[in-house]
């Protein structure tokens, strides 16, 4: 599991455009990967447009983006598409990711209990150490949070 301060583990994913993420690849960048529960829910896809609406702010940071849900590929393609995100979709059908960050928790609709992913974003500096997490997020805001805290450490 992913902690605070600590290198993150190697992790290869399956992204939209045919893509194969390492994150050993990425060094020399930073990452921002943020979790959410499935594709075209209004607050999915809020949090998407928010991401999209700073990616050359993000890019200017050196920073990438990655969104990550359950959802297949063929979806992620779909939404990524429909909504002209531009950055990749990681599809995590078998939560690996998810665990590896630890975003799968018991949640509460409708008055039924499910595990599901919880809303969450992680920092990661150019050296591949987690350096800031957002837990339990809420979409308004959000984005502007991650940017500035992105700003910050690349200018450190």
């Amino acid at each position: 599991m992913v902690t605070l301060n600590q290198p993150v583990p190697a992790f290869t994913a399956q992204a939209t455009n045919d893509l194969q993420i390492e994150l050993s690849q990425l060094k020399g960048r930073q990452v921002v990967i943020y979790f959410y529960p499935k594709d075209n829910t209004a607050g999915c896809t809020l949090e998407g447009q928010d991401f999209n609406a700073a990616y050359d702010q993000f890019n200017k940071a050196n920073t990438i983006i990655f969104g990550v849900s359950r959802d297949s590929l063929r979806t992620h393609s779909n939404f990524k598409t429909k909504h002209n995100f531009a950055f990749e979709l990681i599809s995590d059908p078998e939560e690996t990711l998810c665990r590896l960050f630890d975003v799968i928790k018991l949640k509460k609709m409708y008055g039924k209990e499910h595990m599901g992913i919880e809303r969450s974003t992680f920092l990661i500096n150019k050296e591949g150490i987690l350096v800031q997490e957002w837990r339990k997020v809420k979409v308004p805001g959000h984005v502007a949070q991650v940017l500035a805290a992105a700003q910050k450490l690349q200018q450190a």
